[in-house]
């Protein structure tokens, strides 16, 4: 892929240019341009930290399309999930510095197609990788759809509950109630600092609430506006599986959460998992800012502009078919 064609993944934003150089030293795919990070989200401008504790994370794509995103440190990182064509996945990653070699495994939330489509051939190309889900996930992979047994080779099998670590991240799987085979969100712990995510998640159930009410990152589901899935072109079954808590959440039940369980450790709240059909970005982010705000809480964009700096927490929408910004977050107080 030629240089010109790289360009549309980069971030636009650069605010640092001590911070642009730590993190081209530490990914430095050889065949990609200088790498350009996004805003500093949540971070503590007082503190000034190497590389060795910046965190980053970007979705590559979120949605019923498919579904991908990045999370890393100097050391390395992961994927989660695989529901994007794997020549995408690492043309995006190269064109943001991160070589295939630095990504240790991938983790998978659920079996369903939006979310391991290409998680076979991820693996196939790139031989190093292991495969991170719980065996009721496997099984449901293999029975389900057309894909090689010899996904087999690269699993490594997880539990939920029960943390396991790869690379540098300590990582701990929890119920979420959806209509897979097994289902999961993540809580991945990194410098005493925790990236939760909760995608395809009918009801935030206690043991759900236990551990996204920890993050410092958050990914949660606001998958659809009610009145829009109403008077929308679904089927009517189809409309009562989305709104059951096996199928997905809505927008008012993501801002009530968001509401109830802020707490000042929360830093970043990223929206995923946004039905094409069924919502938009701009009703997701007004419903959660309005329950927010409703709260006393200041909500910023994710930009790092003046007035985001001055904001209790930042609130970004993540695309559905295309790379969001690579984040770099810092530790903060």
């Amino acid at each position: 892929m030629r240089r010109k064609n790289l360009q549309r993944y980069y971030s636009s934003d650069i605010r640092d240019r001590d911070d642009v150089r730590q993190l081209t030293i530490e990914f430095d795919a050889p065949d990609a341009p200088p790498l350009t990070p996004s805003p500093m989200a949540g971070c503590d401008e007082s503190v000034t930290v190497g590389p060795e504790r910046l965190l980053y994370y970007m979705s590559i794509g979120s949605g019923s399309s498919g579904n991908c995103s990045y999370l890393g440190t100097r050391q390395g990182g992961i994927l989660i999930d695989a529901g994007i064509r794997n020549d995408e996945v690492e043309q995006v990653l190269i064109a943001n510095g991160i070589r295939m070699d630095k990504i240790r495994g991938i983790l998978l939330t659920h079996d369903h197609t939006d979310h391991i489509k290409y998680a076979y051939n991820l693996l196939r190309n790139n031989r190093h990788l292991k495969l991170y889900c719980t065996p009721r996930v496997l099984n449901g992979i293999l029975r389900r759809h057309s894909i090689s047994r010899r996904i087999k080779e690269y699993h490594v099998p997880i539990f939920k509950e029960i943390p396991f670590k790869v690379a540098d991240f300590e990582i701990t799987a929890f119920d979420v109630p959806h209509d897979g085979s097994d289902n999961m969100g993540f809580s991945i712990e990194f410098d005493s600092r925790r990236f939760v995510l909760a995608t395809d998640i009918g009801a935030i159930t206690d043991r759900a609430r236990h551990y996204m009410s920890q993050a410092n990152y958050l990914v949660i589901e606001a998958n659809y506006d009610d009145h829009m899935l109403t008077y929308g072109p679904y089927p009517e079954y189809l409309k009562a599986r989305i709104r059951t808590e096996r199928g997905h959440l809505d927008n008012r039940d993501a801002a009530r959460f968001l509401a109830e369980h802020v707490t000042d450790d929360l830093k970043y709240v990223f929206l995923c998992h946004i039905s094409q059909e069924n919502n938009t970005h701009a009703k997701a982010l007004k419903e959660v800012r309005e329950a927010l705000t409703a709260r006393g809480i200041t909500v910023g964009e994710g930009k790092e502009s003046i007035l985001d700096r001055q904001c209790h927490l930042q609130l970004s929408a993540l695309p559905r078919k295309e790379p969001s910004n690579l984040y770099v977050f810092r530790p903060h107080k």
